[in-house]
């Protein structure tokens, strides 16, 4: 897992996430992006904070294989915490936060950027939250925030995804560019803000989160507990298991089906190019385990292990 950051001379940090081949990231990588926004943050050089990352998609939910292959719950626990620090530190970055997607965002990424501020994506980008496919439940808490209600129950039940054309008809999603255009219009909002006085910015932040309609940390919490009995009843190890096949290979990963070399959505089967994100917020496979397809597959949810091939 690799992290990169800057900060320029206007005060706009960027933080750019790159773990190959889906960006389905371990439990080391969600605490480590938690981490990384709470420096930059209390930095009072920095004004806000670009984050995007590098590869085929912007994020493809929690690694499955790290929770399927743990016989104890303690992979489960560790990836569910880490997820819920990760999109925690997003929402109370003490100033804005500008996600940048592209491609694929699944599970886990629904949770990152749902706690954004300001959304930019790319032509090619699209959401989804497969976490039932991986008997995992996460994320919703973020996903209603970006879709309307019943179009957020009718993703969860599913799998479905949402085109980056359709969250900008609903409002969530500021601009949508061209791929080679994202960083620049990304970077062109990170401007508009840094060029105001930081010290009402950070309030203006404060503020906001103070007047939101639910708290975003408790939901997402509640949904957790959700995957954790799935998994305690065997349902999620069924469906992980189902996913990674009875060779606990990834689809799309060295060694697995030559078909599925691209992240899968794991709420679209045999749907090339989509990660699967966890269900659960924290670790791979989220709830049910992102661990697996070497495509990207969104796994239960944000609180879900779920994760694309690379899982």
């Amino acid at each position: 897992m690799a992290i990169t950051t800057s900060i320029d001379g206007s005060g706009i940090a960027e933080v750019v996430m790159e773990h190959p081949p889906v960006n389905a990231l371990p439990v080391a990588g969600w605490f480590e992006i938690a981490d990384v926004l709470g420096e930059v943050g209390s930095d009072e050089a920095v004004h806000v904070v670009v984050l995007r990352a590098e590869g085929r998609g912007f994020n493809a939910g929690i690694d499955l294989k790290e929770v399927q292959d743990d016989p104890s719950h303690s992979a489960l626990i560790a990836v569910n915490r880490a997820c819920a620090a990760a999109f925690t530190a997003v929402y109370e970055c003490p100033v804005p936060v500008v996600a940048a997607v592209h491609g694929y965002c699944l599970g886990g990424g629904i949770g990152l950027v749902g706690n954004a501020d300001v959304i930019v994506a790319s032509e090619d980008a699209y959401f989804g939250l497969p976490e039932v496919d991986r008997g995992a439940l996460g994320a919703a808490t973020h996903l209603a925030r970006l879709v309307p209600q019943q179009k957020m129950r009718a993703m969860v039940y599913t799998s479905e995804r949402a085109s980056a054309a359709e969250l900008h008809h609903f409002g969530s999603v500021r601009a949508v560019v061209p791929r080679e255009e994202l960083r620049s219009a990304a970077l062109e909002v990170a401007a508009a803000i840094a060029a105001k006085s930081p010290t009402v910015i950070r309030a203006a932040k404060q503020s906001l989160n103070g007047i939101d309609l639910w708290d975003v940390r408790k939901s997402y919490r509640f949904e957790q507990g959700f995957t954790f009995e799935l998994n305690l009843g065997g349902v999620a190890d069924e469906r992980r298991a189902a996913f990674l096949g009875s060779d606990g290979v990834v689809p799309g990963e060295p060694g697995a089906p030559a078909e599925a070399a691209e992240p899968v959505e794991p709420g679209g089967p045999g749907e090339p190019v989509e990660p699967v994100e966890p269900g659960e917020a924290a670790a791979p496979s989220e709830a049910g385990g992102l661990g697996a397809a070497a495509e990207p597959v969104e796994p239960g949810g944000p609180g879900e292990p779920g994760s694309p091939p690379d899982r």
